[in-house]
């Protein structure tokens, strides 16, 4: 008997972007595709940020480099991935939150939340697929939605908002890009312990309104992400593109 051979997760060789890298969850995706040996860009507004982790990673045995850009700057984004090989996976990361009551949503946190969250990371998406089509070229593109992408929450409009459309756009890429060996994804954290959520989460009462839809009974972690976001950028998930992979410890499931 033969038996079947499990796909690797392994990445050597392969080169890997992510935006948003200069902490927590981009970080994590950082140092975890790192660890599987990809050669990994991490991209963030502050230099000094991903300058720091990309260091670390080398630290650690791994390789790394940092390019400081404003990925709302599009075209700047798209001057990034057009220098060198394209990149055979994308973790498509960056995005942002401002919570308001939907009465008192602005027009300015409207535009500034869509303008990151979905214009940014719909273009950001297509410079890197263009690349990988020019050249012929296999890849993983995996955009960060959440849990809201696929529920709804009050003072959370606008995100929700933005987290459909990154589903939407990632069905869509996954029809048009399956042919030419693009897969395209989503992960959908719940809430994620991380600089960005810290603030909403030292509202007692908050909080445990939202530890109370975590079936699991915890906040998120980064590393709850990491092999995740490991598995669908490698060839482990080669039959997987158009999906939305839920870590949400449950909030979803009722």
């Amino acid at each position: 008997m033969t038996l079947p051979t499990t796909p690797s997760f392994r990445l050597d060789g392969r080169r890997a972007l992510v935006t948003g890298a200069g902490r927590g969850i981009g970080l994590a995706a950082a140092a975890a595709l790192a660890d599987a040996g990809a050669h990994v860009t991490l991209v963030a507004r502050s230099a000094e940020e991903v300058e720091a982790g990309a260091a670390a990673i080398r630290a650690g045995g791994g390789s790394a480099d940092a390019q400081a850009c404003d990925v709302t700057d599009l075209d700047g984004f798209a001057r990034l991935v057009a220098n060198g090989d394209p990149y055979d996976v994308f973790f498509n990361n960056a995005g942002m939150n401002r919570p308001q009551p939907f009465a008192e949503v602005s027009v300015a946190n409207f535009d500034t939340i869509m303008g990151l969250n979905v214009r940014a990371a719909f273009f950001a998406a297509q410079a890197v697929a263009r690349r990988l089509l020019s050249t012929q070229k296999p890849g993983s593109i995996i955009n960060t939605s959440s849990q809201m992408g696929h529920v709804g929450a009050a003072g959370r409009s606008v995100y929700n908002a933005s987290k459909f459309a990154v589903e939407g756009f990632t069905k869509a890429m996954a029809i048009e890009l399956g042919p030419h060996r693009i897969r395209v994804n989503t992960i959908c954290p719940t809430f994620i312990e991380t600089p960005m959520t810290r603030p909403f989460l030292a509202d007692e009462a908050f909080m445990r309104t939202v530890v109370a839809k975590i079936k699991i009974g915890r906040l998120g972690q980064v590393e709850d992400l990491m092999g995740a976001i490991l598995f669908l950028a490698s060839d482990a998930s080669a039959m997987m593109t158009g999906s939305a992979l839920m870590i949400d410890g449950g909030w979803t499931a009722e």
